[in-house]
């Protein structure tokens, strides 16, 4: 079920809104897209990793900890994801599943990772996945790095302020279909997809959104192109 899986004052001020409120959310939150009625769906998590970065000398500022999928992968080449993947039998539940991922995929040493929170499973047509959220806070960072080049190309840590940067965001709009949503150019990476969806709901619901042009719409595959990505 969703909800918060500790309590608001456990975690540091900056992510006790989103902690709070995550008990009150449903799909229709994230995503217009419900699961098939026949229920042909597979389980899977990701893990959205809160940190904080005091690398500049600035003070501690949140982050979130992101990868780049390799470009030999057979879906979604070159996207930026969560780490996070289908869920095995072993798996207790969603944390386990998004922790084992995590680990397998970025090397992260999961008892510095708290769990805070699970949002509502969101259904992703194009894989046919029902995908759980699971918010964590990284208590005591580790070093990350990309386990299989064949699976992962890059592993990052990308600052809340720099994708709530108005310069770093705008909408791209696929060709065919009609769909579209949100992106975002930070660090070299271009976001979009899911999870530029699931950040830009979260970006809001924390209380780190600025005002952007929501009317720079841009088509999906040009931005592609631009940013050396293919469909």
């Amino acid at each position: 079920m969703p909800g918060p899986l500790v309590e608001p004052v456990d975690v540091p001020t900056w992510l006790r809104g989103l902690v709070g409120i995550a008990g009150e959310l449903d799909h229709s939150t994230f995503t217009r897209f419900t699961p098939p009625s026949d229920g042909d769906v597979r389980d899977a998590a990701v893990l959205v990793l809160f940190g904080e970065d005091d690398s500049n000398g600035a003070g501690p500022e949140p982050d979130v900890l992101l990868l780049r999928r390799a470009d030999e992968m057979p879906s979604h080449p070159g996207q930026v994801a969560f780490p996070g993947g289908g869920a095995d039998d072993g798996d207790t539940g969603p944390v386990d599943t998004a922790l084992r991922e995590a680990v397998e995929e970025t090397g992260l040493d999961p008892d510095g990772v708290l769990p805070v929170a699970l949002l509502p499973q969101l259904y992703v047509p194009v894989s046919g996945f029902a995908v759980t959220p699971v918010l964590a806070h990284w208590e005591r960072p580790s070093a990350v790095h990309a386990v299989d080049p064949g699976e992962t190309s890059a592993v990052a840590r990308v600052r809340l302020a720099d994708l709530a940067d108005p310069a770093n965001r705008f909408v791209v709009r696929r060709e065919e279909g009609g769909w579209q949503g949100p992106a975002f150019v930070v660090d070299g990476l271009f976001v979009w997809g899911f999870t530029a969806g699931l950040l830009s709901v979260l970006l809001s619901l924390g209380g780190w959104e600025r005002e952007w042009d929501t009317t720079d719409v841009r088509p999906l595959r040009r931005a592609l192109a631009d940013h050396g990505e293919r469909l």
